[in-house]
């Protein structure tokens, strides 16, 4: 599947000779596409910015995907006109962004982004600080110079990316031999791949996002650069990269999207913890991971929610036992052991990826049900099964198990206990005996006295 998608082959217009003054016009009879297919909003905003005098089109990812019979997320208007015009133009939008300015135009729930024409930096535009930036390795900080359609589409990343569709005319501009390349499920950059990286490292995560979405092979040159620089992406804000992860992993393709990150070496810089874990225990860990993101994949496809939070408790866990025994090592009796772990896995990973507290929270939840869910005598059970978490740290024990973890059937126990009746469930407890954790440990003698006896630690988290 990687070899399919990593392209050996390079057809005959090259990405650094896609520059061209005049596009390619695609009129209504060429091609599958028909205005009213797309979002009568976003439509209705290129009908309003021409009838003002400027320039505007429906394009990127909602063309490229409407030619692929492709149902779009969402719709992107071009135009020549500044998001100060556009805001002009409509009551109900709203600018956004310092680093790339752009404008929202709201229609109750749904948000037509609206972005103006990107030209390249100059030496000149460079000495305006709020309209254009790099750091030192070329990274685009600020990019807010504005210039035509030609400029625009050159500024796109991939040529696929970089066609304009006319809903007034209904025909599509491609400055960029884009159009080729939808029909050979080719993922090709605009321009010199390692310039476009460096301006932008996260493009590396685009292309490997839109190859596993669309299917499409990644050409030779695009692909070439991309383990060297992969680096780059710890220069990227955290947040950023939060948004990216969720893109990846959550739109229903993230299984193949791991297998080309970690092909690509770009998996390092995202989940440092788990790389490492991914060179120590490669099969458990690759098992665990993937298993995840195939689950993931089918509740997306069936259109079951899914959560960020079991999805990175899922891909950090592998770097967790680890930890602790070390901790443990160091004379950390092994519940402190695990938390402590826990928590500084969690901390350092948020400062590659900034996960927000909304699921840092649920994900120590998940981890800890981990230890708690062998505890099973007396009343524990009945009380776990109570527990909202439970569903979720049944599953993650379910998805350990999967990836080779021993656990002494103990998945299997809580799928009957889900199952049983009451009496049968009364029968499984007594089965366990008086052991405190299930595990065939020997009972423990209770000292009896006068006064009642007080409560185990374990009873009272419980």
């Amino acid at each position: 599947m990687l070899k399919k998608l990593f392209q050996s082959f390079r057809p005959p217009v090259s990405g650094q000779h896609h520059r061209r003054t005049t596009p390619e016009v695609i009129n209504k009879s060429q091609h599958s596409l028909q205005r009213s297919q797309f979002s009568r909003h976003a439509v209705g905003i290129v009908d309003r910015l021409q009838a003002a005098g400027y320039q505007a089109y429906l394009v990127g990812g909602c063309v490229r995907d409407m030619l692929l019979g492709i149902t779009p997320k969402d719709f992107d208007v071009a135009t020549s006109a500044t998001p100060e015009q556009v805001r002009a133009e409509f009551r109900n939008a709203r600018i956004i962004g310092r680093r790339f300015k752009l404008v929202h135009v709201h229609f109750g729930r749904d948000i037509i982004e609206v972005a103006t024409f990107r030209a390249h930096h100059s030496d000149e535009d460079e000495g305006d600080s709020h309209r254009s930036s790099h750091n030192a390795s070329g990274r685009i900080l600020r990019d807010n110079v504005y210039g035509t359609l030609e400029d625009d589409a050159q500024r796109r990343d991939f040529t696929v990316n970089a066609l304009y569709y006319d809903p007034v005319s209904e025909r599509i501009l491609d400055y960029a031999n884009g159009m080729p390349d939808v029909r050979n499920r080719l993922l090709r950059l605009i321009g010199d791949p390692v310039h476009r990286y460096q301006e932008d490292p996260v493009r590396m995560l685009r292309a490997v996002r839109f190859a596993a979405k669309l299917n499409f092979g990644i050409e030779k040159h695009t692909v070439q650069p991309i383990r060297e620089l992969a680096p780059m992406l710890r220069d990227i804000p955290p947040a950023r990269l939060f948004e990216e992860c969720l893109k990846l992993f959550l739109s229903g393709h993230g299984a193949i999207a791991f297998e080309m990150l970690v092909d690509l070496h770009l998996f390092e810089p995202l989940f440092p913890g788990s790389s490492h874990a991914l060179e120590e225990r490669p099969s458990y860990t690759h098992t665990l991971i993937s298993n995840a993101l195939m689950n993931t994949d089918l509740r997306v496809k069936q259109g079951k929610p899914v959560t960020p939070a079991f999805l990175f408790a899922a891909m950090l866990w592998p770097a967790l036992p680890g930890r602790a025994l070390y901790l443990q090592s160091q004379g950390v009796p092994p519940i402190p052991a695990m938390n402590q772990a826990a928590h500084d896995l969690i901390a350092e990973q948020c400062q590659r990826i900034a996960i927000p507290k909304r699921f840092t929270l649920p994900i120590r939840e998940i981890w800890d049900m981990q230890e708690r869910l062998p505890r099973r005598s007396g009343k524990r059970a009945d009380m776990l099964l109570d527990n909202p978490r439970f569903r979720a740290g049944y599953d993650f024990l379910l998805l350990r198990e999967s990836a080779g973890e021993e656990t002494e059937e103990l998945g299997q126990w809580w799928t009957d206990y889900q199952d049983a009746n009451d009496s049968e469930r009364r029968a499984m407890i007594a089965e366990l005996g008086s052991r405190d954790d299930g595990s065939g440990a020997a009972p423990r003698k209770r000292k009896r006295s006068g006064t009642k006896r007080k409560r185990s630690a374990d009873e009272a988290f419980d």
